[in-house]
């Protein structure tokens, strides 16, 4: 199965030092980390969401396409290249020297390079002439609560392990998704999490939904806003909650800003 993200759920004791757990050990050596071998299970968004990275860069640096498949056994690079070592890639080492194996374009070459420049020139010239267009493709997101309960645990920028927000609940309790989306994970691969659904909502945001009872959808559903996705479950303490996170571009922010408020 697939190696762990951090526990986000951990918590500190009160009034004392944090607690440092072995998911947190887990989650930095994994952001430290420079290259990752995929397991059976895995997901891209799994691993980006694991490793704290945006997908799509993910994908980016792995030159792997949409819809992101990836098998067992191939090795993806977490982090990008330095741009140093990226313009040493494309010279060869030949007598003690380095080539680069850049060939001089030809005269038509360079004539066909001008047009095509001029061509996307008179592309962007022409979007730009069309903003309503472009601001009618950006969807507005309607969150809303995941599910009933208080908070017991908020979000904090300076704690690794309060990415998110712990609800309270009952066993069984209904988890509904929080906007509009695609199911990119649905399983228990990640440690600390237990049984998780992880939502694609646009090219930027993500949703998580952490220990569940039972999981009511598979990666590959649309799901629409309200809709039930899963059933609550209790953390490693015992106690009955729901994990949300949000995610913006692979990093966490507080989904406080972005719910509606409760009466």
């Amino acid at each position: 199965m697939m190696i762990a993200m951090s526990l986000l759920n951990a918590c500190g004791t009160p009034g004392g030092a944090p607690v440092i757990t072995r998911h947190q050990t887990v989650s930095k050596t994994l952001n430290r980390a420079i290259y990752y071998i995929v397991k059976p299970g895995d997901t891209l968004y799994a691993i980006a969401w694991r490793a704290g990275v945006d997908y799509k860069k993910l994908a980016e640096w792995n030159q792997i396409p949409y819809p992101y498949t990836i098998y067992p056994g191939k090795r993806l690079q977490l982090k990008p290249v330095p741009k140093a070592l990226s313009r040493s890639a494309s010279a060869t080492i030949k007598n003690g020297k380095s080539v680069n194996r850049r060939k001089t374009p030809t005269a038509s070459q360079k004539s066909k390079k001008i047009s095509t420049k001029h061509s996307r020139l008179r592309s962007s010239a022409a979007k730009s002439r069309k903003p309503s267009q472009l601001l009618a493709s950006v969807q507005k997101l309607e969150w809303q609560w995941p599910t009933s309960g208080s908070v017991m645990q908020g979000f904090s920028r300076r704690d690794p392990t309060r990415k998110g927000l712990k609800i309270s609940g009952r066993a069984g309790q209904s988890v509904l998704a929080a906007e509009s989306g695609e199911v990119v994970y649905s399983g228990s691969g990640l440690i600390g999490y237990g049984p998780l659904i992880i939502i694609k909502h646009d090219k930027n945001y993500l949703s998580a939904y952490g220990h569940n009872r039972k999981l009511l959808v598979t990666e590959g559903d649309t799901v629409a806003r309200g809709e039930r996705i899963a059933e609550m479950g209790h953390a490693a303490n015992g106690k009955f909650l729901l994990h949300f996170e949000i995610r913006r571009r692979g990093k966490p922010v507080d989904p406080i800003g972005l719910l509606p408020k409760r009466r």
